[in-house]
């Protein structure tokens, strides 16, 4: 079946470039157009499938069917309105937050599902590498926001620390180099971070995401530790800085579980499963 696959493709470390790339490895025949091209994209497409990127100026006309988006930035205030001023006319909407899936199910009777982020193993791997920092961070505080505050508070303290952005293709070295892989979401959210951490074969510290399903994708102390506070951060940190044994346990039954359950390889298939069970007949192709 021939897909178009809507997204701007301008920066690699995205979640639709995680997709296109699972979907270019599963074999699928799909054409990408970017979103301000939408309006010359052709008819004929057995699915149009556009993915998130943070911008909203353009939409893919409502003649073109069957139609579905995965939504992304779903629990930031101003990029849901967006979204759910545009995604009434998709037949499925598959959102990467379940509050998101949930909240835009409720307002716009969409018929939405939940499908998280997750890692890609040939970018998020297990390196073999010594152990050269306490805690491992790559990415941005967010201003003014708790994560930042967070990082200044472990960078003090931790001063053997990697706290910084980096190419997302050397992520890993990071990771793997690190005793610790620090993460706190921005509002609620279960982030790229949780799962590429893992991926690398690190032990992951995040905070309490709550009623979001968190708890359905992961065991709390088998995969990964979670705190609730800045004082608890510490006192983790602190344990599990000492505690190499239990500290490495987790980050190993942690890895194996991502790599068997949360890679965009799941992702795409659950994905194309249920659009072959929404739309049935010849769309029994795209299952995986």
């Amino acid at each position: 079946m021939r897909i178009a696959l809507i997204y701007n493709k301008e920066n690699e470390a995205t979640t639709a470039c995680y997709v296109e790339r699972a979907m270019k490895k599963l074999g699928m025949d799909y054409t990408h157009f970017w979103t301000q091209d939408s309006s010359r994209i052709p008819q004929g497409f057995d699915l149009y499938f556009r993915i998130d990127h943070g911008d909203y100026k353009y939409d893919i006309p409502d003649s073109l069917r069957p139609a579905v988006f995965y939504a992304i930035d779903t629990h930031l205030e101003k990029p849901y309105k967006k979204i759910k001023k545009q995604a009434g006319h998709y037949d499925i909407i598959f959102c990467v937050h379940r509050d998101g899936a949930r909240r835009l199910r409720k307002e716009i009777k969409a018929d939405t599902q939940w499908i998280p982020v997750a890692c890609d193993p040939e970018i998020h791997k297990k390196l073999d590498l010594p152990k050269a920092y306490d805690i491992g961070f790559v990415g941005r505080g967010g201003k003014k926001s708790t994560r930042e505050r967070r990082l200044r508070i472990l960078k003090e303290k931790y001063p053997n620390s990697f706290i910084s952005t980096l190419d997302f293709k050397k992520m890993s070295e990071v990771y793997s180099a690190s005793r610790i892989g620090f993460n706190s979401s921005l509002k609620n959210d279960i982030n790229m971070r949780v799962f590429e951490i893992m991926a690398s074969g690190c032990f992951l510290l995040t905070d309490c995401v709550k009623d979001n399903g968190f708890e359905d994708l992961f065991e709390v102390g088998k995969h990964l530790v979670i705190y609730r506070d800045d004082k608890e951060l510490l006192q983790l940190a602190d344990y599990y800085l000492k505690n190499e044994e239990e500290r490495e346990k987790i980050a190993k039954q942690g890895y194996e579980w991502v790599k068997q359950n949360h890679t965009y390889f799941h992702r795409a298939q659950k994905m194309f499963n249920y659009i072959a069970f929404k739309f049935g007949g010849e769309f029994n192709k795209l299952r995986i």
